[in-house]
């Protein structure tokens, strides 16, 4: 496994995250001076988006990020973006985020299987800080930590060779093999069967610095072509024009990355049977595994890292469900096989330098901030923009 997959994993899983919040969010904004205290206004998206942009590109958290290190386990991964997601006066609880992680997970899987060559992960990376730049352009200060990120992406992978890629798209395929989770939006367009596995396409633009598949050379022990032949192939390939660019700024050409939310579409995410057979067969075992102590030490190192804004004075806690009522969101949460929850990982996480973090428990349910009592709730009873789990 390579160990400089990480932070690919957690910027493009972050980048469709922040698609799909972004999305939910407008859709369901009110005018400010239309909205009831108790409703979304555009004024609280952008709060929610600067704040969550704020913290995922702290700058200490990225250094932790970027060191060489293994990926860790799902449910690890899903902590640290439960914490991210709450890092504003949003606030989600377990069934809508699993259903947001599902959306994630499932829109990077499909971009990665996708991918022409393996370097181009790259490219898919940054389109997914390009948008992020566009939704917090107004903020100087966090579109700086953006940059950052971006100039440290760029040092640390430009250089690297394509066998190093080849690894890189190994670690993230063996990621998410097992998931197979069906989403509307790839089952509309046929691009994923009813099982949950994508149907990849046999036509079109073939990978930067190769040919279009139909010839065959032969050369001799001198190294110069002595033969040409021709052959058939299935599908209709054509040449790409130019390469991405793997710079600050420029045309990436591949649009893998970018926003599929752009246009409103309803969204839904369902189980498939091969995915239940498969978690009802091999339960994950809850017993502490050999390397349990390094990756919670690795999170709480990360999650130190997050500087989490909390509501001040009478502020509280706005909730956002991305099912259509209260009754649907509630029922996915029961009917969600245990097996195929992402339990949270519950850390004390401490900033002081050469200090461990101390487990609370490994597995436990999800935490979800309460308002305090008499207070109303932003979004109790919004639309989704997703229908049904």
């Amino acid at each position: 496994m390579s160990a400089r997959t990480l932070p690919l994993l957690f910027l493009n899983l972050g980048g469709e995250m922040l698609y799909i919040l972004d999305q939910r969010l407008r859709a369901q904004s009110i005018p400010g001076e239309k909205a009831r205290k108790d409703e979304w206004t555009d004024v609280d998206r952008k709060r929610v988006m600067n704040d969550i942009i704020s913290t995922m590109f702290n700058k200490k958290f990225m250094e932790e990020l970027f060191k060489p290190q293994d990926l860790y386990s799902k449910k690890a991964l899903r902590t640290v973006y439960d914490r991210l997601a709450h890092a504003s006066i949003m606030r989600l609880n377990q069934a809508s985020m699993d259903k947001l992680y599902d959306l994630m997970t499932m829109a990077f899987k499909y971009q990665v299987l996708l991918c022409p060559r393996p370097r181009d992960i790259l490219l898919v990376t940054f389109n997914h800080l390009d948008a992020i730049k566009d939704f917090i352009s107004d903020s100087p200060g966090i579109l700086n930590q953006v940059d950052e990120t971006f100039r440290r992406l760029i040092e640390t992978y430009n250089c690297l060779s394509d066998g190093e890629f080849q690894l890189i798209r190994q670690t993230l395929l063996i990621f998410f093999q097992d998931m197979h989770i069906r989403v509307s939006i790839f089952l509309k367009d046929k691009v994923q069967n009813s099982n949950g596995r994508f149907v990849l396409p046999i036509s079109g633009p073939v990978p930067w610095g190769t040919e279009v598949p139909g010839l065959i050379r032969i050369f001799n022990h001198k190294g110069v072509e002595v033969k040409r032949a021709e052959f058939t192939t299935a599908g209709n390939y054509v040449t790409p024009q130019r390469e991405g660019s793997f710079e600050l700024y420029g045309d990436r050409v591949l649009k893998l990355g970018t926003n599929m939310y752009s246009v409103t579409r309803p969204v839904e995410t369902h189980m498939s049977g091969s995915s239940k057979n498969l978690a009802s067969q091999a339960k994950e075992n809850i017993a502490p595994k050999p390397l349990a102590k390094e990756e919670l030490n690795f999170l709480a190192r990360l999650l130190g890292g997050l500087d989490i804004q909390k509501p001040t004075g009478g502020e509280t806690g706005f909730r956002l469900n991305l099912f259509t009522t209260d009754e649907e969101e509630e029922h996915a949460a029961q009917t969600r096989p245990e097996e195929l929850s992402y339990k949270v990982i519950n850390i004390e996480a401490t900033q002081e330098p050469g200090r461990r973090a101390e487990l609370v428990r490994i597995l436990g349910e999800l935490e979800v901030a309460e308002p305090r009592p008499g207070s109303a709730e932003k979004g109790e009873d919004l639309l989704a923009l997703m229908d049904g789990l």
